[in-house]
């Protein structure tokens, strides 16, 4: 192929990605986010389950499916806290309206509360217990995941 011939080529091939996007799945046929929360504020704790809405809303509106995993750890911990979490009754909301959205609290950051307050803090009844938030995020990306810090 001659250059202009080839840069014609990839001009056409960058048009056609542009004017007719695909939507990329993974191989189960669903789209896959993860949310990291690790900061104590209740402003991003709110973001966080405010893009888990939008982006579930978004999804079955044109009827696609999507699982999203809210991974808490370090002071975001908190979130997932069931005595201090200044986002629990919002929570409760999920709980009961999207069972597409889990939510993961770090067992490595819970070892920490304990060793510092002598007992591990209540985590709420949602919540799956992981190891560690980091690695979670790092097993969910290599899984093709998309890891989103709001």
């Amino acid at each position: 192929m001659t250059r202009p011939v080839a840069a014609n080529l990839v001009a056409l091939v960058a048009f056609a990605l542009l004017a007719f996007p695909v939507t990329a799945f993974a191989a189960d046929g669903q789209h896959k986010l993860a949310l990291q929360i690790s900061d104590e504020d209740p402003q991003k704790m709110t973001a966080v389950l405010n893009v888990a809405a939008n982006v579930s809303r978004y999804y079955s509106e044109i009827g696609e499916e999507v699982q999203i995993k809210i991974v808490a750890f370090n002071a975001g911990l908190t979130m997932l806290r069931e005595d201090i979490s200044p986002v629990r009754d919002r929570l409760t909301s999920f709980e009961q309206s999207m069972p597409n959205v889990e939510f993961l609290a770090c067992d490595n950051t819970i070892q920490a509360i304990a060793r510092k307050d002598g007992k591990a803090p209540p985590i709420v009844e949602m919540a799956e217990i992981v190891t560690a938030g980091v690695v979670t995020l790092i097993e969910l990306d290599e899984a093709g995941w998309t890891i989103v810090r709001p």
